[in-house]
């Protein structure tokens, strides 16, 4: 008898629905290892009495745990199936923000930076192939960019959305921010590349990251660890964890502080990371997240390129007045809102951040049956800044909520292994932000306010998602996402005409209320003939909205009317392959080509801070990325994650001061073309020294353009770092392991560029485009990186 089952007619309508709405052409739809134990002895065994006829603990000094190498990233995609077996119902809805069948796809496993101090994300996130860093405006703020979609942006983080433990961490605009991730409390981080709005909707042209926390049950007591270096850094941090009855925990807490490696750069950040997950009933099961930031920094003024080769870390730039060459500096108003300017530095003017950052979320989840599970998510993300970056300075509190609902299915469709997802969401984040003119009175005192900008960004859709097994060694994934995005903007530009009279005030309004309708198809296929070689191909389609704030800067950095700006779409194709002969050998080969509509493009302006937005009508990016593991002897292991890209505007006319210019062929700036991360090293096994180890790596980043024209580069570099750490089991009522690292980076000390946002063109008064040489005296974009620094860190876990 044929019985009708919602989700299975869902399956058929995602296959039908993705094929048909896949579009021609290049148009997109809207371990440590360990030494001997260690016995410690404790005057507390004496004093403290056993039971009467209790079984004393006998701990042989010999018994060591197995040793464990550190584990390369895993590359593959998602296991072809759907579902491992014995894999629970929702740990297979969790590996949608993992690693999605037929997804190009890294997990970056805690082995690969466990024996080091892990600062940022940058220091864990380039063993993925695909992955960019640069530095961002604070000290653990990073540009973070999957196959260049970050790259050419100036100010966090934007097409990629970024989960903590399935928990959105991206606002309903689009923006992300990494100053709340300390990589000390994750146990994995899961790198998704490729377009992906079909399954994480607005935003996630480029892909998706998910950072895991450590589960209680995994640290099972309390961890006490501590890094410090040079440049005054000191991080204190404490992880706890336990997982009892039906109730599992972890909580992790930091607190570091620096004096930062260029002038005015100190900081003091603090983080709290809970994760809690109780199961009620064998069919609810609730999970609370909570994550708290708090961030207070001084920041420099970033460098042009001459200044950079004259000073790269900003020394000797207490005033404007006796600043040394390259010194940054901003020119503020003496009375805080108009007439006469003084130029000050940034240590001087008392530029930085102050923002604090709470993320609350919940989640219940019911299982139908074994087949069916329904997930309810709700977070509450309020971001509240104070950031005097520049000659403006930029405050207000951004609350949103977001809400997603989805259905989960492990059966069968017509006679084959399946797994349907369908689901719905809806986002919203509204709040009023002023921009204040920043007075040379030091300690960023505000003058009067510059400007207020109302913003409104909701987003709502749904998706449906469905993986066939066709036969044992094929896997069909086909997925459709429909959103609609309404921003609403209303922008207030405040002018005080005259001079020194602050009573009589002029207002400029600019408003804008668009509505963005956007359809994302994907399609891929798995395809494993034995037990070494995985292939996999994926066809998928990504988009991404302006931000409300986006449509009221223009390429001077003032505020004005940029209220056309369009959706950038994009769609993308990918072959695979993932081979592993071998325990000891796994590499992963990906080549992509995808295409771009109306790309949205971000160049820095002559206002500290603040950056333009334009669309790229049409680009093309394409690229390979390689990731390889090889235990090539006993205790020797090299890893490598390797990147290639070259992307192009392949239409595009810019307009300078009324003459305009074909980009066409030019290579988009801000995108490196050749990155690798490299490291071997050696872990002792067996014998005295067991537990002792130590790598080198090497990092390499190719030279890049930072303009439309590609008249100015960026230079490359490579530096070396190395890395000596050591871990052992501890024997004893109260520790159980300590381990001691400490690592040299930057070995030769080479100075090089951690950031450079891209610069406008500029021409002459014959319509004559500027030559390199003047270019590089453009300010505001460029950060060195860091000199040779000496780190040194240890952890200890208790019972």
């Amino acid at each position: 008898m044929f019985r009708y089952h919602p989700l299975e007619a869902a399956s058929v309508l995602a296959l039908s629905a993705a094929l048909c709405a896949l579009p021609s052409g290049a148009e997109a739809q809207t371990s440590t290892t360990v030494l001997p134990s260690v016995t410690v002895d404790a005057p507390h065994a004496a004093a403290r009495a056993k039971p009467a006829g209790s079984k004393p603990r006998v701990r042989a000094a010999s018994a060591r745990r197995p040793p464990k190498l550190a584990t390369a990233p895993a590359v593959a995609a998602a296991p072809a199936a759907g579902a491992s077996p014995g894999e629970t119902l929702a740990a297979t809805r969790d590996g949608l923000n993992r690693a999605p069948t037929g997804q190009t796809q890294t997990t970056i496993d805690r082995s690969q930076f466990d024996n080091r101090p892990s600062f940022s994300v940058a220091d864990v996130l380039r063993d993925s192939p695909g992955i960019s860093i640069k530095q961002g405006n604070g000290p653990r703020d990073f540009g973070i960019s999957i196959r260049g979609s970050n790259a050419r942006n100036g100010f966090g983080i934007r097409n990629l959305v970024i989960f903590d433990d399935g928990f959105p961490v991206t606002q309903p605009d689009g923006l992300s921010r990494s100053d709340l991730i300390d990589p000390h409390a994750y146990g994995a981080i899961d790198v998704v590349r490729g377009p992906s709005s079909a399954l994480y909707g607005n935003y996630a042209t480029g892909g998706a990251l998910n950072f895991r926390t450590r589960p209680g049950g995994s640290i099972d007591g309390v961890e006490y660890g501590v890094d410090g270096g040079s440049f005054g850094y000191l991080n204190n941090y404490l992880a706890a964890g336990k997982k009892v009855g039906n109730f599992e925990g972890s909580l992790f807490a930091s607190d570091a502080r620096g004096d930062g490696y260029i002038g005015n750069s100190w900081f003091n950040t603090q983080t709290v990371n809970f994760l809690g997950t109780l199961q009620v009933t064998p069919d609810d099961r609730f999970t609370f997240k909570l994550i708290n930031n708090d961030l207070t920094a001084r920041l420099p003024i970033r460098s042009s390129l001459n200044q950079f080769y004259q000073n790269p870390f900003q020394q000797g730039c207490a005033t404007g007045a006796t600043a040394a060459p390259g010194c940054g500096t901003v020119s503020l108003f003496n009375n805080g809102f108009n007439g006469t300017k003084s130029t000050e530095t940034a240590v001087q003017a008392g530029l930085g951040r102050e923002d604090r950052r709470t993320i609350v979320g919940g989640r219940w989840e019911h299982d139908f049956d074994n087949t069916t599970t329904w997930r309810n998510q709700f977070v509450f993300d309020d971001r509240n800044i104070n950031q005097p970056t520049g000659s403006t300075s930029a405050q207000g509190d951004y609350p949103s909520y977001n809400f997603m609902s989805d259905l989960t299915k492990r059966g069968e469709l017509f006679g084959m292994d399946s797994t349907t997802m369908v689901g719905g969401w809806y986002n919203t984040l509204t709040t009023t932000g002023t921009t204040w003119n920043v007075a040379p009175a030091g300690n960023a005192t505000l003058g009067l306010p510059q400007s207020s900008l109302y913003q409104s960004t909701t987003n709502y859709g749904v998706r449906a998602r469905e993986e066939i097994k066709l036969i044992p060694s094929v896997t069909a994934v086909a997925g459709v996402g429909w959103e609609t995005t309404t921003l609403n903007g209303v922008n207030t530009l405040l002018s005080y005409p005259v001079i020194n009279n602050a009573a009589i005030v002029g207002a400029t309004v600019t408003k804008a209320a668009p509505v963005f309708t956007n359809t994302a198809p994907e399609f891929a296929l798995i395809y494993k003939p034995d037990n070494e070689w995985q292939l996999r191909a994926r066809v998928a389609t990504g988009y991404g909205t302006p931000q409300v704030s986006n449509l009221f800067v223009l390429p001077s950095g003032l505020p004005g009317n940029n209220t056309s700006l369009k959706t950038q779409t994009n769609l993308g194709y990918d072959l695979g392959a993932d081979w592993s002969p071998n325990k000891s050998m796994k590499v992963s080969a990906t080549a992509f080509y995808e295409f771009f509509n109306n790309e949205l493009v971000s160049q820095a302006t002559p206002v500290a801070g603040i950056t333009y937005t334009f669309n790229a009508p049409r680009s093309e990016h394409r690229g390979v990325e390689l990731a390889a593991q090889w235990a090539f002897y006993q205790g020797w292991q090299l890893t490598a994650a390797y990147t290639y890209l070259d992307e192009v505007y392949t239409d595009y006319t810019e307009s300078i001061s009324g003459f305009t210019f074909n980009r066409a062929g030019n290579k988009i700036p801000g995108i490196s073309p050749n990155e690798l991360t490299a490291r071997l090293g050696y872990d002792q096994l067996s014998g005295p020294l067991q537990g002792l180890g130590g790598f080198v790596e090497v990092q390499w980043k190719d030279s890049f353009y930072m303009d439309n024209a590609n008249l100015l580069k960026a230079p490359g570099y490579e530096f070396v770092n190395l890395n000596l750490h050591y871990k052992t089991d501890l024997v004893s009522d109260s520790f159980k392991s300590l381990n001691l690292y400490v690592e040299v980076r930057n070995v030769f000390d080479r100075t090089y560029v951690a950031s450079a946002n891209n610069i406008a063109n500029s021409v002459t008064a014959a319509g004559i485009q500027n030559p390199a040489s003047v270019l590089a005296n453009s300010t505001n974009s460029i950060y060195a990186g860091s000199p040779r620094a000496f780190v040194a860190g240890m952890r200890i876990a208790f019972r």
